[in-house]
């Protein structure tokens, strides 16, 4: 089984200076509230796969296999779009929880959380444009816009309760794909890679990155999972994603409706979920869901084709695998 060890090897030491290059960027004061805050945020990143992916794409294309500043500075950049949407997200969404810790609008509320959301955006572009690296900072800003666009598109559809399949993969393509894909690419752009294999690395990370939400959303519907967050946590938001559309498209008109208005009771009903559910389980919505996550997949790996062969690569391929077994 691939682990996030064997992902990360590569670039393990520029990991640990990217972590030091973040720290002394994003430096407050100690003992203040904004200090605190950003000090929590940062100990909570998570996976970190977005910097991974970023260095991994800037080593398997640099004609030496090296990187500097230029690639942590790229690297950063889309990691914290990336917290502060998750800081919103939480705001959004009312959750108390991100990965087994209180969120951060339950630790201080949710009107902080909205203010240092904002402020790590604004001081991750001020550091952008002071570094001069302006082909970056065009190449990543608007990825920022996709977020938004991504996140209104899911709260609309949820109010409506009518997401369709071809709706669903438009806003995780907004939501988390496109993010992926610039990560890659900007790895790419900051070893001045050609056009062509900044444009394959946008497609593997695009792709990556929709498997990368399906297999999220997948994890809702498993009850032992390991993602930090509760069992049905989308369901109770009224989310309608992927292995519930599995099934909608193949029950009759009459089941379809009772489905949608047991959506509209998950809120405040664990029956309604469970319901839901055992549904999912029997018309097998997250082994159907499964195989459109392994076709994303495979079009990944086919982006990696035309590298050569480097322990960079080997990462990358690795990780397609690592997205398909996680459990978290």
């Amino acid at each position: 089984m691939v682990t996030l060890d064997d992902i990360r090897r590569p670039v393990a030491s520029q990991l640990e200076e990217f972590n030091s290059f973040v720290r002394q960027a994003f430096n407050e004061k100690p003992g203040t509230l904004l200090g605190d805050m950003i000090d929590y945020i940062l100990t909570s990143r998570g996976k970190g796969l977005r910097p991974i992916i970023t260095m991994l794409s800037a080593g398997a294309l640099s004609p030496t296999g090296n990187f500097g500043k230029r690639t942590m500075l790229a690297a950063m950049l889309v990691e914290m779009i990336h917290v502060a949407s998750l800081v919103h997200d939480d705001v959004i969404d009312e959750s108390n929880m991100r990965r087994g810790r209180a969120s951060v609008n339950a630790r201080w509320q949710s009107r902080n959380a909205v203010i240092v959301g904002d402020y790590i955006l604004a001081k991750n572009m001020d550091i952008g444009l002071k570094s001069g690296q302006f082909d970056l900072l065009n190449h990543i800003i608007g990825g920022m816009t996709v977020l938004c666009e991504g996140e209104i598109l899911q709260s609309d559809h949820a109010g409506k309760l009518d997401t369709s399949r071809e709706a669903y993969f438009d806003i995780i393509y907004k939501k988390t794909a496109s993010l992926f894909g610039t990560c890659a690419s900007a790895g790419a752009l900051s070893v001045g890679a050609s056009h062509r294999d900044i444009s394959a690395m946008r497609n593997f990370g695009e792709a990556l990155g929709m498997a990368f939400q399906i297999v999220d959303d997948i994890l809702d519907y498993t009850p032992d999972n390991n993602a930090g967050k509760p069992a049905a946590n989308d369901l109770r938001e009224r989310k309608i994603t992927l292995p519930l559309i599995e099934v909608l498209e193949r029950v009759d008109e009459a089941e379809r409706e009772q489905i949608i208005k047991l959506v509209e009771e998950c809120a405040t009903s664990d029956e309604a979920v469970e319901s839901i559910r055992e549904r999912v389980e029997r018309y097998d919505g997250v082994n159907l869901a499964r195989r459109t996550m392994q076709r994303f997949l495979q079009r990944a790996m086919s982006e990696l084709a035309t590298l050569a062969e480097t322990p960079f690569r080997q990462a990358m391929m690795d990780l397609c695998t690592f997205v398909a077994e996680r459990d978290r």
